[in-house]
Order: structure tokens, then C-alpha cells, then sequence
């Protein structure tokens, strides 16, 4: 009899407990299989703003949060080093161009050489068809004729020589008007290179520089996005980046919206894995995106890869550590599989008729 007032007691006080909140049964239902993922929100599009130039940032024309359209001037470099370059450059286009035309008489003397090498080869050219004809008429001497012939060889080849060697020179000074010629556009790119502008529609999401600060083309300026369209940055383990595919729906949950769940889908998937984390980068695209949204807002996602039909399920919420249940017998422990966001499968330890309740918090 006392044995059974202590257990009607006990009873009493286990239900006063759970008193607070109402008992639900385990239910079947389709429960999908999920791979996990870290989540990160950024701006579409989002890109870092370099300076083509070294230089002191003279004018900033924008602030962090401003809207900015394409093509419009965002910084103004000052540095007198393009300058420069540009007038070395317009000086060596001047010499080249002067070294070719024959101002500087390169070409031209190469030129002279050429007509006193050709005058000389005719020259020895009728000496040796006249003492060819000669000698056919056994007139003259065998020196005679080996000398004549001789000298007309040597008179072709230095012509030939000559020739040669004004082609390449020509060539070589054509070269060197057309580099010169590309370097001063090259150079006058340069100094067109002092503003900066932007890229696209969008939004200024940071600035790394104040004016007076010194400028190089390694240093970011500034972050530029999409002001309206986001999408989430998911880092997926490497053993499981072979399950995802594109258009894989995604269950997102962040840390500034607590207790809702946004539904995304994947639409990008970077082949490059990253070796400090061992993981690979996933894009994905919001269905109904929130009001309001900033870049960095972090969470977790988890990807649909299958679904399993007919399978024991409760809430994640009613799932206590070491994979415990409150039910009116007491605390039991079950056999879970395979869980999401939201709810996890019961292989055993309960039923569809045992009634749990959720654990005081």
C-alpha cells in the first residue's frame, strides 16, 4: 500500500512537470536526407574596387552605404609618375620614328652602301662577260679570267650582304616605332587611369582608404555589390560535395531570424577547394528573400539530396542529449537516422502511440 502512494506521487509530480506543455506521438511522414552547410549572406555580384596606379588618394567621391551606378567616378588617384612615363614614352616614339624616316641617317647611309656595292658588282660584272669571252677565244691569261671572276663573286656577294643587312636593319627600326608607338598608348592609358569608376549598379559596402592615404593596385579600395540581390555562400565538406547538384533545394536558417527557415536553391558550384578548410564554395539563390538583408549574415543550411517516405519521426526540439525522449513511462533512449533542420527519424524505443514531451528548457 506504501509502495503504491509513493508511485501515485511521483506520478503526480512527473505530471505536474510536464504539465506546462502539452504531449505529442511520434508521426510518419516523408523525411528528407540532408547534407550540412555553413551559410554566409552576401551581395550578388560583390567585387573589390583596385587602383590601376600607385598614388595618394586625392578625392573620395562616395561612403560606405551609398547607391552608385555604373560608371560612376568613385575615386580620384593623384600621381605624377604616369606623367612622366608618358613624356619618356612620347620622346622614344619621336627617336624611333626620327631612327626609321632617316632623319638620323641610319637607313639612308645603309642606303648609299647599297648603290656603291651595286655600281661595283656592275662594274666587275661586264669585266668578267669580257674576259669570259676572251678567254673563250683563247685570248688573255687564266689569272686574267680567275681574277675577273673572282672579283665579280665577291662584288655579288657583298651586294647581296648589303642588301640583306639594310632589309633587317629596316625591320628592326619598323619594330621599334611600333613598340615605341604601344607604349605610348599604354602610357597615356595610364594617366586616364587617375579615376576610378565604378562597375556596376549597386551598393558601397566598404572603404579601406581615406583621402591622404597612399594607394597601390595590390590594396583594395573599396567593396561594391548588388544593392537588391543576394545569395548564400554555403561551404560544403569535401566528402560530401560530390551529393550536390544544381537546383538542389536548401533549408537556411540565420542568426538574425531566429526560428524561421528560409527555402533556397543551389545555382553555382565552385570546382576549387579550399585547403585551409577543406571545403568547397556553393552558391545559392533565395525563393522569397527576407525584407531586409545584410552581407555577412551567417547561419546554417542544410541540402535536400533524397527523401525517405513512411519513416518514424518527431521534433528536433523533443530530442534531448545522448538521444533521450520524455514520454509518461519516464526518460527513454532511442535509435535515431537521419535528421534536417527540423525533425529527426526514430528507428526504435518508441511508437507511434507513446506520447513525449518536450524537454523544459
Amino acid at each position: 500500500m506504501r509502495l503504491q502512494i509513493i508511485f501515485l506521487f511521483l506520478s503526480i509530480v512527473f505530471l505536474s512537470c510536464n504539465s506546462k506543455n502539452e504531449p505529442i506521438s511520434p508521426q510518419k511522414k516523408t523525411l528528407s536526407l540532408s547534407v550540412y552547410a555553413s551559410a554566409v549572406v552576401q551581395p550578388d555580384s560583390l567585387y573589390e574596387v583596385y587602383a590601376a596606379v600607385s598614388g595618394i588618394l586625392e578625392t573620395q567621391f562616395v561612403q560606405e552605404g551609398d547607391s552608385v551606378s555604373k560608371d560612376q567616378p568613385l575615386f580620384q588617384i593623384f600621381n605624377r609618375t604616369p606623367d612622366l612615363n608618358k613624356e619618356n614614352a612620347k620622346l622614344n616614339l619621336q627617336k624611333a620614328k626620327d631612327d626609321y624616316t632617316g632623319r638620323a641617317d641610319i637607313l639612308s647611309g645603309l642606303e648609299r652602301e647599297v648603290e656603291t656595292a651595286l655600281l661595283r658588282f656592275r662594274n666587275d660584272s661586264i669585266n668578267y662577260v669580257r674576259q669570259k669571252r676572251l678567254w673563250e677565244q683563247k685570248i688573255g691569261s687564266q689569272v686574267q679570267f680567275d681574277e675577273r671572276k673572282l672579283a665579280f663573286e665577291t662584288a655579288a656577294n657583298q651586294l647581296q650582304l648589303l642588301r640583306n643587312n639594310y632589309d633587317r636593319t629596316k625591320n628592326e627600326l619598323l619594330n621599334r616605332v611600333q613598340q615605341a608607338e604601344n607604349n605610348y598608348r599604354s602610357a597615356m592609358v595610364n594617366t586616364q587611369d587617375f579615376s576610378i569608376d565604378c562597375k556596376i549598379n549597386g551598393r558601397i559596402y566598404a572603404i579601406y582608404k581615406n583621402e591622404g592615404e597612399l594607394v597601390t593596385p595590390q590594396q583594395p579600395l573599396a567593396s561594391v555589390g548588388s544593392s537588391n540581390v543576394f545569395v548564400v555562400e554555403l561551404l560544403v565538406d569535401e566528402v560530401d560535395i560530390v551529393l550536390i547538384k544544381t537546383r538542389q533545394e536548401v533549408l537556411l536558417t540565420l542568426d538574425a531570424f531566429a526560428n524561421e527557415v528560409f527555402k533556397c536553391r543551389i545555382i553555382k558550384i565552385y570546382p576549387k577547394k579550399d585547403e585551409r578548410t577543406q571545403t568547397f564554395k556553393v552558391e545559392a539563390e533565395f525563393d522569397r528573400p527576407p525584407n531586409v538583408l545584410y552581407p555577412g549574415l551567417a547561419g546554417e543550411a542544410n541540402i535536400l539530396i533524397s527523401q525517405k517516405e513512411n519513416v518514424l519521426t518527431i521534433p528536433l526540439a523533443y530530442l534531448q542529449a545522448g538521444d533521450q525522449v520524455v514520454t509518461d513511462e519516464g526518460v527513454k533512449t532511442v535509435t535515431t537516422g537521419i535528421q534536417n533542420l527540423q525533425e529527426v527519424e526514430i528507428l526504435s524505443g518508441i511508437d507511434e502511440q507513446t506520447l513525449i514531451y518536450k524537454p523544459s528548457e
